[in-house]
């Protein structure tokens, strides 16, 4: 049995945006942010993708206007991987 890791990336990353609190990021990774730059746009749709999930669209959109897309991709990506996996399970 074969687990797709894509497919579970993608799903842990949204739940984890979903669960983290945009406007309390005490810990970063992003290079920008430690280099000072104020803002960064990887950080942006992170924060709009934050801010979708709790349902505040103006932040969303001010944060990055493509967090919405984003969104909106990858769940596409999440349910087209599912299926494949779908279909990978009940093929054996």
């Amino acid at each position: 049995m074969k687990f797709d890791f894509e497919l579970l990336c993608w799903i842990a990353a949204l739940m984890v945006l979903a669960i983290s609190n945009p406007a309390h990021t005490h810990y970063t990774i992003c290079p920008f942010h430690l280099l000072g730059f104020p803002w960064c746009p990887g950080c942006g749709l992170g924060h709009s993708i934050s801010y979708l999930f709790k349902l505040d669209f103006t932040n969303s959109f001010n944060s990055h206007p493509l967090g919405i897309f984003a969104v909106v991709v990858l769940v596409h990506r999440i349910f087209i991987l599912s299926i494949k996996q779908f279909k990978i399970f009940t093929t054996k």
